[in-house]
């Protein structure tokens, strides 16, 4: 018996991005940065990956026997355009199997433009830092929409900008690790931009198409109820973190202070759908300092906690309502919602069943809210290089050895492939972890 079922044609998937997962990247900016001493954890470097650009077919046989719909992978731009203005065809060919592969095996491709690497020529010359970077873009969205669109009508822009434009311009952990805000206001602006300019680009070229981005949330929230400051510096995030970017691509005005309310005819109305990608929530605590944005972020210390970061930080708290509070929030904009990428990082597998369990039990009340919630993407399907946290965060489904290469699926694999199955969450499921959801 299943007792919460999820609507018709709701798409099971999983979310994976290029660098992570394919291997033999080297012209992009993260290639580089691996080589540098102590950028990634334990030294490591992504290398092999999970070997997609050479089999990628290895792991879409296992998502078809686990009854995966729907993934979402992305393009490398460096793989199709190594030199500017010079786009490799024998890489377009090679996407065009991988996306094919999937279509075959009844597994729906969304494909994203952009997932957090760059092509070395374009970071050298600034990046998004460079006002050129949004025509830069545009052309290379134009190349490989117009070499794939006959596979594929359900795009993404830009993954994340925000967590992109952070790591790398306000916290500088990630390439070229120069902390600058200023850079970061150029880059947060020129990224909305782009999906404003890759947005109208792709409708050109494909009117009917699916085309939006994945925006991750982070549900920034006082840690003392009854502390103004608190809420205070937790709106300031908030705002940065997620309204500029939604309210943009709505009513097409980039509010300060990444602009001065200017009005952008390609941003309005920009998206068919509301992308979200959400892991966790985070506590703010009011804090003079102007560089952490007026507020330290924290976790509950009586909650239940993933997997550890290089810093010995978890990673992510459980905090499952959380999603469900997202989509009504989004629901507003009247647009189908996905959840692109929700996981954590459990390498022996003994939260992620029940923590997967308790996020689509919340995505369930939010249908029933009345969101329009059409899919959920699991992140990911198999181990991968996780940026600068190398091979010491495993968010797969399916173990994977980066030495040997070998898969193993993990329970919650099985559990996963139930619910897709079943299209739902069993009374048997829910009885089993009842006390812990």
């Amino acid at each position: 018996m299943t007792s919460l079922k999820f609507p018709k044609s709701f798409l099971w998937g999983t979310a994976s991005s290029a660098h992570q997962v394919e291997g033999g990247n080297v012209n992009n900016n993260w290639r580089n940065f691996e080589q540098q001493p102590n950028t990634i954890w334990a030294n490591a470097r992504s290398g092999l990956a999970c070997d997609w650009w050479r089999n990628a077919e290895q792991d879409f046989d296992l998502m078809q026997q686990f009854g995966l719909n729907a993934h979402r992978l992305s393009i490398e731009w460096s793989r199709v355009e190594p030199r500017e203005g010079t786009f490799d065809t024998k890489a377009l060919d090679r996407y065009r199997e991988m996306i094919g592969g999937l279509r075959d095996r009844g597994i729906m491709p969304v494909v994203a433009l952009h997932h957090f690497t760059q092509p070395i020529w374009f970071a050298t010359r600034g990046g998004w830092t460079n006002a050129e970077s949004v025509a830069l873009f545009q052309r290379y969205a134009r190349t490989v929409v117009e070499a794939l669109g006959d596979l594929c009508n359900f795009w993404i822009t830009i993954n994340e900008p925000l967590v992109y434009v952070a790591q790398t311009w306000f916290r500088g952990i990630w390439p070229p690790r120069t902390p600058n805000p200023r850079q970061a206001v150029l880059a947060f602006r020129h990224q909305l931009l782009t999906h404003g300019v890759a947005y109208q680009t792709i409708h050109s070229i494909q009117p009917d198409a699916h085309v939006g981005y994945a925006k991750a949330v982070r549900l920034f929230k006082g840690q003392r109820p009854n502390s103004q400051l608190d809420r205070y510096a937790a709106g300031i995030k908030r705002y940065l973190f997620e309204h500029i970017w939604f309210m943009a691509t709505v009513d097409g005005r980039i509010r300060p202070p990444i602009g001065l309310n200017t009005y952008h005819h390609a941003l309005k109305d920009s998206f068919d759908f509301v992308g979200v990608n959400y892991y966790t929530r985070d506590l703010v605590r009011f804090h003079p300092d102007p560089r952490a944005l007026f507020g330290k972020e924290t976790f509950d210390p009586s909650g239940e906690f993933s997997d550890a970061t290089r810093s010995g930080r978890p990673y992510s708290e459980l905090c499952a309502e959380g999603l469900r509070q997202i989509c009504n929030e989004v629901n507003v904009f009247g647009k189908p919602i996905y959840v692109m990428e929700n996981g954590l990082p459990d390498q022996d597998d003994d939260q992620r069943p029940r923590w997967l369990l308790a996020h689509l039990q919340q995505l369930h009340h939010a249908i029933q809210d009345g969101c329009d919630v059409r899919g959920y993407f699991h992140w990911t399907f198999v181990d991968n290089f996780e940026w600068d946290q190398g091979w010491n965060l495993r968010f797969g489904l399916v173990e994977m050895d980066p030495k040997t290469q070998i898969r193993t699926p993990r329970p919650s694999a099985y559990m996963y492939s139930n619910l897709i199955k079943e299209n739902g969450i069993s009374q048997q499921l829910l009885e089993k972890y009842a006390d812990r959801l």
